[in-house]
């Protein structure tokens, strides 16, 4: 089963969280969601949602880049989800999907809890 990274190559938590991976021998499918190529639908934002057992997408919402964008607190999640695909900066990273589950990767560590 493969172990996918959504990776931000510009942030140094994604950067460790690859590193830890692989010096744990995972190789894992790198996704750059930054990228406008790789970027994330609302549906696949709550398929990992859904694969983490979040009950909002505010449980991966990259706080400091909200309130940099004024994303208002009482957004549904909805409206939430869309903004987090129109600006992927929203999203926290990094996040390790494999199989049926999903983990943020804050602290890192957390990412080889589904290796």
């Amino acid at each position: 089963m493969t172990y996918t990274l959504l990776h931000h190559t510009g942030c140094s938590t994604s950067r460790n969280g690859l590193a830890l991976l692989q010096e744990n021998g995972i190789e894992p499918e790198i996704r750059k969601y930054m990228n406008a190529g790789e970027a994330l639908s609302v549906g696949e934002l709550k398929d990992i949602a859904k694969k983490m057992g979040a009950a909002s997408p505010r449980e991966f919402l990259r706080d400091k880049d909200a309130k940099k964008f004024e994303i208002p607190e009482d957004l549904s999640d909805e409206k939430l989800y869309e903004a987090m695909v129109d600006n992927p900066r929203l999203i926290q990273r990094p996040i390790g999907i494999k199989g049926n589950k999903a983990v943020l990767g804050r602290p890192i560590e957390k990412l080889l809890e589904i290796k």
